[in-house]
């Protein structure tokens, strides 16, 4: 019994190794992948000027350009930027965090971008570019909330969150004008840029029901069947208000 059974453990555990390694070779040859635009439809807001200038070095970054609020981005043919669009309901729960960070950056005395989307458990670097000091305040109720400075050339944060949280709005508290989106989810995620257009990669063939957030008009749910190897292509439509 004894010998039977140490010849079979070495038996077992190289099935086991070939079911991971074809299982895996599988999932990345049949990855589907999702393709859209999210649109506005109607007149974008009036977006009101920035005022800078309690802060002359944030003031003479935008001497040439005036800034404005980025609640409502739209582009060209109705594109609506900054829309975080992921899967809601429909992924297996053991899905790996990205290992590529993600970046957050105070640039003339604003967060670029002003919308960013994170994997819970994907880091995230938050850098300062500018010759002033930042106060980085995410304002978060699921995850824990912090308030940390950042000096001018000082080295970047490195942080995680651990749960979905949709959204964290962040804050500089010595800067009253900055505001962002930390949009935390857990896997595949897009982020329209300023044509609308969003891409989600390495999805396994099945049904998924794909949510859009954007800060103004709320979010939107929408069902999507995703093909083996190939993109399915959705798109959304917020109405203005």
């Amino acid at each position: 019994m004894k010998t039977g059974y140490k010849l079979l453990v070495p038996v077992l555990l190289i099935f086991a190794f070939a079911l991971v390694h074809s299982a895996s070779s599988v999932n990345a040859a049949s990855a589907g992948q999702v393709t859209g635009t999210v649109k506005l439809d109607g007149t974008a807001p009036h977006q009101r000027g920035i005022d800078m200038s309690k802060d002359p070095s944030c003031a003479a970054a935008h001497k040439d350009k005036p800034v404005t609020t980025e609640n409502v981005v739209v582009g060209a043919n109705g594109g609506l930027a900054n829309v975080v669009v992921y899967i809601s309901q429909g992924l297996a729960g053991n899905e790996a965090a990205s290992s590529q960070p993600v970046q957050l950056e105070q640039k003339g005395c604003q967060y670029f971008p002003h919308v960013v989307a994170v994997d819970a458990g994907q880091h995230m670097k938050i850098v300062n570019d500018d010759q002033a000091l930042h106060n980085i305040h995410p304002q978060a109720v699921k995850n824990t909330a912090w308030n940390k400075s950042q000096m001018p050339g000082g080295p970047p944060l490195d942080i995680t969150w651990g749960s979905e949280e949709i959204p964290i709005p962040v804050k500089c508290n010595v800067h009253p004008w900055m505001q962002a989106y930390i949009v935390v989810v857990k896997g595949p995620y897009g982020v329209t840029d300023n044509s609308g257009s969003f891409k989600l990669d390495n999805l396994a063939p099945g049904n998924y029901t794909l949510t859009a957030w954007q800060e103004t008009y709320g979010t939107q749910t929408q069902n999507v069947t995703v093909a083996s190897g190939k993109p399915t292509a959705v798109s959304f439509t917020f109405k203005a208000k």
